[in-house]
């Protein structure tokens, strides 16, 4: 269609990011201008399509919408969209419709990139600057996740159906022949102290199981054969926290709970509908398994899940969590099979996950840190042939399972981290009392520990003791703050990038090394100041937070500067998957898009403030 040059160069002197540009950029615009007319309720761009322009809206009106289908925004003259396209990968990632007749002008990409690159108030335009932009990014991809923003009571479709603990197995059978149900509430009866509540819960399997299997009368109580220690989830909780809770337990049926009442049960088909990255089978697949050569067949699906939940634009902590939980279904399942070929343990043993793994921060490039407590009855050599064997064969498994012998040696094939719990105790009381350089690179790793198998109670104890001492030791603090500010962000005196150089990934950034792996030591350290219980980076964040030691708006800062670098290391990794190469940590700024890279620099700029603040808070000792 024909464009008079003069009523455009009119039209956008009146709007912005159009309105601030010199007149002869404005006319070096116009003259590339092409116009384009579109019907009511005709698509103009669809998810996933190709853009090569930015569409400003010279009459009518268009709705925008979420990759979901949820309406994000409705334009009318003088708006423009496609910019997040033109400024990530060239692909739609919000779809755009016309709701009336709708002329669009089309200014080609590279007019618009040049235009970003040349002029700072069209750029601030185009990207809100600094923080508020990086917050947009940040919650952008939030808001568009199903499993992050849909409650859990989204899930559940019937009202709970449930039966008193003075019933009968059989009453309860019929009861659930009856509603159709695979599971079935047992509620404490009038009279119980806790009427109403919650006792218990039974399944299809447990009557097979539990009742016929084992011969019982129809007529025993329902109590006798139920599951008493419950998992549950709240009912202001998210269909992602659902998630996590039945990959982490291994269940199908999960009550929902509001005020101490069940609101409430969902299955795993509940969840399957919102999940499509298939990380629920995953985990179920990988307890089939009766090999290490089985197992290792599921490397492949790992990967395709960790593409999937990427792709379906699942945030950091989403990815994070769920790869932690299928590495820790490989470790349990590699100790059932290594119990079932060695033989009972002698004595009791906790297995203990370290690092990204305790964290929920897991990703697909990893490599295991694993430990052991065990009884303090142990005795060398009596019960060390046992363990170091159970060892070796947990670790030879998890490296054919696509998780790599840790560099470091921290494996609980080394003596050193296979130890009784009084001597795991001595261990933390030095690292906290005298802090060495040594020490202090195994607090950064064995500070964050999680128990996945046999006595994890022991480990859960272990955490409360640091807790406890490390909140009370000013100087270890102190210590630790500055062993975190070892690892700086990749940021010259001018912001601009500063490059790897160690000969094996020149002119690239390691973006755990210089980015994520930092974030995590600073925000260890405020935890422990504060005494937080928690492991992951971002729950430890909310609680530092709310402990209010950050000035003001710094931990909200923190968590989008997290989750920035995170998603970009994430989607590097993504896509050397789908392209056939080997995921690694090291990217090349010249490989990001211009949207990259303006955030990294915001998210690495809050990191070395965030750094600052820390050797300010944290003196003494010194």
């Amino acid at each position: 269609m024909q464009v008079e040059p003069l009523e455009v160069l009119e039209f956008l002197q009146r709007y912005p990011p159009f309105d601030s540009l010199p007149e002869e950029a404005l006319t070096r615009v116009v003259s590339e201008v092409e116009i384009g007319y579109f019907k009511a309720n005709t698509q103009i761009l669809a998810l996933g399509q190709a853009v090569d322009a930015l569409h400003v809206i010279r009459s009518g009106a268009v709705e925008v919408f979420r990759r979901n289908g949820e309406l994000y925004n409705r334009l009318s003259e003088g708006g423009f969209f496609g910019e997040f396209g033109l400024l990530r990968d060239g692909k739609i990632r919000f779809p755009v419709k016309a709701i009336e007749d709708t002329l669009i002008y089309f200014i080609p990409a590279a007019v618009f990139h040049q235009l970003f690159d040349e002029y700072e108030s069209f750029a601030d335009a185009v990207e809100i600057e600094d923080r508020t932009r990086l917050r947009q990014a940040v919650s952008s991809r939030e808001d568009a996740n199903e499993l992050m923003t849909s409650p859990v009571t989204a899930l559940i479709t019937r009202d709970p159906v449930s039966i008193l603990t003075t019933a009968s197995v059989q009453d309860a059978a019929r009861c659930m022949t009856k509603a159709s149900i695979s599971s079935l509430l047992i509620l404490h009866p009038p009279e119980h102290a806790k009427a109403g509540c919650i006792a218990g819960i039974i399944t299809d399997r447990d009557l097979r199981t539990r009742v016929v299997s084992a011969g019982l009368s129809y007529s025993t109580p329902v109590a006798e054969i139920m599951t008493e220690e419950l998992i549950t989830v709240e009912s202001t909780q998210y269909v992602f926290e659902a998630m996590l809770a039945m990959l982490r337990n291994n269940l199908h049926h999960l009550p929902v709970m509001q005020r101490e009442r069940p609101v409430g049960v969902i299955a795993i088909s509940d969840i399957i509908r919102y999940e499509s990255q298939n990380s629920l089978f995953v985990v179920s697949n990988i307890f089939r398994q009766q090999t290490v050569t089985e197992l290792a067949t599921l490397v492949t699906d790992v990967q395709a899940c960790f593409v999937r939940m990427v792709n379906e634009d699942a945030n950091s902590r989403m990815v994070g969590s769920a790869m932690a939980v299928i590495g820790r279904s490989f470790k349990q399942r590699l100790l059932e099979l290594g119990e079932a070929e060695l033989g009972p343990p002698p004595i009791p043993y906790c297995f203990l996950a370290l690092g990204s793994m305790a964290r929920d921060e897991m990703l697909i490039v990893t490599d295991q840190d694993n430990a052991m407590i065990l009884d303090d009855r142990f005795d060398p050599e009596q019960h060390d042939a046992y363990f170091a064997a159970l060892a070796k064969f947990v670790s030879d498994g998890l490296a054919a399972c696509g998780y790599p012998y840790c560099s470091g040696n921290i494996m609980a094939t080394n003596p050193q981290w296979r130890q009784p719990r009084r001597v795991w105790q001595e261990y933390f009381d030095q690292w906290i009392d005298s802090p060495s350089p040594e020490g202090l690179l195994h607090s950064s790793i064995f500070f964050d520990l999680e128990g996945v198998w046999g006595a994890a109670e022991w480990a859960e104890q272990l955490n409360q003791h640091i807790l406890r001492k490390a909140r009370q030791s000013q100087r270890f603090l102190a210590c630790m703050a500055r062993n975190a500010l070892n690892r700086t962000p990749p940021l010259g005196f001018f912001k601009d990038f500063v490059m790897e150089q160690d000969g094996r990934q020149n002119n690239t950034i390691n973006m755990k090394r210089r980015g994520t792996a930092p974030l995590a030591d600073l925000v260890r350290v405020h935890a422990l100041a504060i005494g937080s219980k928690a492991r992951n980076s971002f729950l430890r964040l909310d609680d530092v937070i709310e402990a209010d030691i950050l000035p003001r708006g710094r931990g909200q800062d923190l968590r989008d500067a997290l989750e920035l670098i995170s998603m970009v290391r994430i989607r590097h990794q993504a896509l050397s998957l789908e392209q056939g190469d080997t995921p690694d940590n090291s990217i090349a700024p010249e490989d990001l898009s211009e949207f990259e890279r303006k955030n990294l620099k915001d998210a690495f700029q809050i990191l070395s403030n965030a750094q600052k603040f820390m050797k300010f808070r944290y003196q003494a000792g010194r």
